[in-house]
């Protein structure tokens, strides 16, 4: 009896074992709990960035519109001031009181004249592009955030999502490097719009803070193969080691400074493509750059995708 017992009662050494196997099972379960809770305050960050960009941008347009409006009211109102201008330096010849041309003439070099018809043209087209300008960023804006969109899978226009995420990241890189757009023929796509911009946005961002020294160069390409489409985002920075080239989609790595990246970028944007059903790859060399390229099927693949919302 005493030897059936024995047979039967557990180790020190297989209790032990137990432990630390359940112990292994709940640092897992606490690491994907605080992946879950990173990437939803995360998400949660993103939802509100777009939806303040979307405010803003409706709150700026609303002024602007007017503005725009009025001021091609005062193009036509100054052209025509100009031109009875002319007519009244056209009679100055007919003026036979001496007193009142040299008014004239005295006034005329006070003010500059031929100068001021010349500049005030200069002025108003200088103040009409750059009213447009901000009419594109507001319109960027828009494109960029899709809140109005409800993180609805729609068809969209992938080169418009791109170039508005370009406009939008523009500060980022201009003193970095320059943008080359090589497009192909793509046709639009089924996704989430706001999502894809939001992985370009990572990718672009990453490769500008790569380049260091020399002015760099961030290409981006794009194409289709098959029932898919594709985009590369190709960088001339620095590379990225071989030894940390399979971590950099792992969440919260970062090579980056504390304070400056939180190691989630490349982590959500992987998330973001695998929602897809599409792929994300990267090939490197060090000191030459790195391609970041991205496959994505042109139609929905699973139907029940659509009733999905970011998580």
């Amino acid at each position: 009896m005493n030897d059936n017992v024995d047979k039967v009662a557990p180790t020190r050494e297989s209790v032990e074992a137990e432990l630390l196997r359940r112990n292994q099972e709940l640092t897992e379960l606490n690491e994907k709990l605080s992946l879950a809770q990173a990437q939803l305050l995360q998400s949660e960050k993103l939802a509100s960035i777009g939806q303040l960009a979307a405010g803003v941008a409706h709150e700026i347009n609303n002024p602007i519109s007017f503005v725009f409006s009025n001021f091609g009211t005062l193009q036509t109102y100054v052209d025509s001031l100009l031109r009875v201008l002319v007519r009244y330096e056209e009679a100055e010849r007919f003026i036979a009181d001496p007193d009142v041309l040299r008014s004239i003439a005295d006034l005329r070099e006070q003010v500059d004249l031929a100068f001021l018809q010349d500049d005030v043209q200069v002025l108003m087209a200088e103040s009409r592009e750059g009213i447009e300008r901000v009419r594109r960023i507001v319109q960027d804006l828009k494109d960029f955030s899709r809140v109005d969109a409800h993180q609805e899978w729609q068809w969209a226009d992938l080169h418009q999502g791109i170039d508005s995420t370009l406009n939008i990241v523009n500060n980022e890189v201009k003193y970095k490097a320059d943008i080359v757009r090589e497009y192909g023929d793509i046709p639009e796509v089924e996704c989430l719009p706001s999502q894809i911009n939001q992985v370009i946005m990572n990718i672009v961002v990453n490769g500008a803070q790569a380049i260091s020294g020399p002015r760099g160069r961030i290409t981006v390409r794009t194409g289709t193969r098959e029932d898919h489409v594709w985009i590369e985002i190709a960088d001339t920075g620095c590379g990225i080691p071989p030894a940390i080239r399979s971590r950099i989609f792992d969440p919260f790595f970062t090579t980056k400074p504390v304070g400056t990246g939180t190691g989630l970028g490349l982590s959500l944007s992987y998330g973001i493509i695998q929602k897809h059903r599409g792929s994300i790859a990267v090939q490197s060399e060090e000191g030459a750059g790195t391609t970041f390229r991205i496959e994505l099927p042109i139609r929905r693949a699973d139907a029940d995708d659509a009733l999905e919302t970011l998580s």
